[in-house]
């Protein structure tokens, strides 16, 4: 096994680095196999260190690669931590990310920049790798940042687009908000347990329940409950929970894979990962589990209300992402750790199908996002049309509660719900509703989505129209689409053009992708259709599974099956709720949601605008910045600083020169009428 961990966690950087050095003097071919081909076989390797856990035939392993820190108290070596934990993220994010490679083959064929492209990904896979296997949380956060590096860089990888660069200095800088409260609870960790070693902090947590206080803003905290409290600011940076979400709608601009990488498999899930991780210490801290449980239940709401309003194919999904993120944290939140796992897990199997099945449509709609501009394709890209299917189906979570049998979701969501009603706690309550009513949303938005690209007559662009959005044949954003314009009229927003406006044959006919994108559908449709079935027992189950890698409540999976049987269906209500509304409105009858929108245009504008956060966080921090940073280079830089600092110097030197310049008439009697009166002050000096 030894082995094998150091192949699947350097590969990676190895091809990064033979393809980011050599570049386009290496060639686009041996590049992409380069990268997709380490990065398969680090899959290759990870799946049999997770089946042996699943089979209980593996321990806990720790693998050493060099010594790191020796600095007073501080002494940790760079090793390569294996268990249960680390095990499903390997093959999470190997899986997906080769997959990932495989489908930018076709999506990024005609890109220039291909090399630099394939080498930012399996550097990003690198980083998260890293991160995944740390066993001391200073080499945690080396992976945490070196995924925030690696996201700046896909997302901005068209650097040119002024739109791109924004989102991806976007990003960085949200996230370094995040970070600092990590950082924050990396030194007091520090502090209080004088190690940064993960396995050792985790052994003397529980004892620190309750037992200190520490200094913090010149007030008197519960100890564990502020380490964990700035643990998890990070985590709701990494992760994108309400108040650090604003980055991740418009990490959209970067090409598709980027985003079905971020929001599927490295990224986003780092937070959830880090939180189950350190889940002794959230125990020991009941107050940080509640408002991680407030957290997680209100993010899952608030990014549903926001994805029924959107038209824009890419953001609908990523707006599903931070939902589905809501969900892991407060199953976290009640203590069922194992839970949220099993969600994270069938999640990036969903997700990155929904998202590459996204790109596709995208492919074959010649790069438009906007889907009241699509309709009718089941029948022109029928293999993206079922892999998206099975994507919805697994997301909105569609299963037979007394066949135990169902869709990736079905399994997962459901126990998450069942978790949050059986932990008994005020807080786990809401959390339920919440999650309840955001199932509801998420089958409307995800069978809306559905219903508009695959359904009904066509709506596709005419030719001027095409020609308008795809005016750079790679620009895979929100250019010429309405979605994206937020001071549109409420009738444009809601508006979806008609077969008469709009009848579809003008000039364009959409195509099915090539097979390298089309693969790697077909492999993750069968995780989102048999991973939930597959893996429930052991994730949420058995604690033998686990081996200690979590805070495995045993009580709570108990009180699980004891839960009355109107919350087991609960779930399956919303979903198929929510499919009747979508269905009504968008097959039905297509007049509702104008006429709807009408009726509630405050609403409306509210949720479509994003309930306004980037417009407060523009007043509240943009705008009070600019202004301080004017008036210290007013007054400070160029009143105080240029000057009497470099300007007044220059000023007294060009005066000095000036006067020089007049004793320099370049007459003999003038320079011996100077001698002379030097020479009679001199003696006229001495005399005195």
């Amino acid at each position: 096994m030894v082995s094998s961990i150091l192949v699947i966690v350097f590969l990676p950087l190895l091809a990064a680095i033979v393809a980011g050095l050599g570049n386009k003097s290496l060639g686009f071919l041996p590049a992409k196999i380069i990268t997709t081909g380490a990065l398969f076989i680090s899959c290759a390797l990870s799946w049999p260190i997770f089946i042996a856990f699943l089979s209980g035939n593996a321990e806990a392993t720790v693998v050493p690669v060099l010594k790191w820190v020796e600095s007073g108290a501080m002494s940790f070596d760079w090793a390569l931590r294996v268990d249960t934990m680390t095990a499903i993220m390997l093959v999470v994010i190997t899986s997906v990310s080769a997959l990932v490679h495989l489908y930018s083959w076709g999506y990024m064929d005609e890109d220039p920049d291909q090399p630099r492209f394939f080498a930012y990904l399996s550097l990003f896979t690198f980083a998260m790798l890293m991160l995944v296997t740390a066993n001391n949380l200073v080499q945690m956060f080396f992976g945490w940042e070196g995924v925030g590096l690696a996201s700046y860089l896909l997302i901005g990888f068209w650097f040119t687009k002024p739109s791109a660069s924004a989102a991806a200095i976007k990003a960085f800088v949200v996230n370094r908000v995040g970070d600092l409260g990590f950082m924050l609870g990396i030194f007091g960790t520090f502090l209080v347990f004088g190690t940064t070693s993960i396995p050792d902090i985790l052994a003397a947590a529980p004892a620190m329940k309750g037992a200190s206080s520490i200094g913090f803003l010149g007030m008197r905290v519960d100890t564990m409950t502020i380490l964990c409290l700035l643990l998890f600011i990070g985590a709701m940076g990494k992760s994108a929970q309400l108040g650090l979400h604003t980055w991740l709608p418009d990490a959209m601009e970067g090409p598709t894979p980027v985003s079905a990488l971020i929001h599927a498999a490295t990224m986003v899930t780092a937070g959830v990962f880090m939180v189950c991780r350190l889940s002794p210490m959230f125990e020991a801290a009941p107050v940080a589990l509640t408002f991680v449980t407030f957290i997680g239940g209100a993010t899952c709401l608030f990014a549903a209300t926001i994805g029924t309003t959107q038209w824009d194919i890419k953001r609908v999904i990523a707006y599903s992402t931070c939902s589905q993120l809501g969900y892991m944290f407060f199953a976290a939140g009640v203590g069922a750790y194992g839970v949220a796992m099993f969600h994270l897990f069938t999640h990036a199997f969903f997700k990155a199908l929904l998202f590459l099945g996204a790109g596709s449509v995208i492919h074959a709609m010649h790069h438009e996002q906007d889907m009241r501009y699509y309709g009718g394709l089941r029948k022109k890209i029928p293999f993206t049309f079922w892999g998206m299917m099975a994507g919805t189906l697994a997301i909105t979570g569609v299963g037979i509660y007394w066949l135990h049998a169902g869709f990736a979701g079905f399994h997962s969501k459901d126990a998450i719900l069942e978790a949050a009603f059986a932990s008994g706690t005020e807080m786990g309550r809401t959390a339920f509703w919440l999650g309840t009513i955001a199932a509801l949303l998420t089958s409307f938005y995800s069978w809306r989505l559905m219903f508009l690209t695959f359904w009904g007559k066509p709506r596709w662009a005419d030719s001027e129209h095409i020609q308008h959005a795809v005016h750079h044949d790679h620009a895979d954003s929100d250019h010429a689409n309405p979605a994206a314009q937020e001071d549109a009229g409420d009738d444009a927003q809601h508006h979806v053009p008609s077969p008469a406006e709009n009848d579809g044959t003008a000039g364009y006919h959409p195509h099915e992708s090539p097979w390298v994108m089309l693969i790697p559908l077909i492999v993750l449709s069968l995780g989102a259709v048999f991973a939930g079935y597959v893996f429930t027992h052991a994730f949420v189950e058995d604690e033998g599974f686990w081996n200690g890698a979590i805070a495995y409540n045993e009580h709570l999976i108990h009180a699980m099956h004891s839960v009355p049987l109107w919350v087991k269906l609960a779930a399956t209500v919303a979903m198929l709720l929510g499919l009747a509304g979508a269905w009504i409105a968008y097959i039905k009858n297509t007049s509702i949601p104008g006429k709807f929108v009408e009726q509630i245009k405050p609403i409306h504008a509210f949720l479509f605008n994003k309930w306004y956060f980037d417009e407060l966080y523009h007043f509240i921090f943009v705008r009070p910045a600019y202004w301080l940073g004017k008036v210290f280079w007013r007054f400070g830089d160029v009143g105080l600083i240029d000057r009497f600092g470099p300007n007044g110097a220059a000023w007294v030197v060009g005066k000095g020169s000036a006067y020089a310049k007049k004793v320099q008439s370049g007459y003999l009697y003038s320079y011996a009428l100077i001698m002379l009166l030097g020479l009679v002050a001199a003696i006229t000096w001495v005399m005195l």
